[in-house]
């Protein structure tokens, strides 16, 4: 994870000594972090050969494996939590995945790049696709197969009966509680069955 204040932000939201699932954890960085700065223990799943690799010399316990695939590996509630921090605009069956988050974990944490933030659009009004930090690529190279707003995980996360325990944006190092799908260039999500 390359952004310190997004890590930071969303540590703030781990119970120190929980036993966490990190989905499409990257590097191991966030774990990591958990680790050292709040005790918990816990796994990252990663699909990426260098990145399981990086894991692995950073001392975080990962499990190869395509989210596309699913969670049927893990029972229910497994985990204190499960983040999906960049994870959710990869996956084909991100509706699925958001209701196995919080089956495996008693509280799910959701992070992803906000759509609706007022510069991309800008972006699009100008009849471009948005190219920003949050979004950095162009539309033909881009890792997203999906883009979403704040408001549109509220509508999912209704739509699938979770309950929302909190919802935010962030935006350079700072929260944003006040119209957070048009300030905010992330979205946030605490979510619970």
């Amino acid at each position: 994870m390359s952004d310190p204040y997004l890590m930071q932000t969303l540590a703030q939201l781990v119970p120190p000594g929980s036993r966490v699932l990190d989905l499409g954890c990257g590097d191991g960085a966030m774990l990591a972090h958990l680790k050292s700065a709040r005790g918990c223990t816990g796994y990252g799943v990663e699909i990426n050969d260098a990145n399981v690799l990086a894991c692995v010399k950073r001392g975080v316990n990962v499990i190869q494996l395509n989210l596309d695939e699913g969670l049927s590996m893990f029972e229910d509630a497994s985990f204190d939590v499960v983040l999906q921090i960049d994870t959710l605009q990869h996956l084909r069956n991100a509706e699925v995945m958001l209701r196995e988050t919080v089956r495996v974990g008693r509280v799910g944490i959701v992070a992803f790049p906000n759509f609706a933030h007022w510069p991309n659009r800008l972006s699009v009004l100008q009849g471009r696709m948005p190219v920003t930090k949050r979004l950095p690529y162009q539309w033909f190279d881009t890792p997203n197969i999906r883009v979403g707003t704040h408001a549109d995980l509220g509508v999912l996360a209704a739509r699938n009966g979770l309950t929302v325990l909190d919802s935010f944006g962030l935006q350079g190092a700072g929260v944003v509680r006040r119209l957070p799908n048009l300030l905010a260039g992330t979205s946030v999500y605490k979510l619970a069955r």
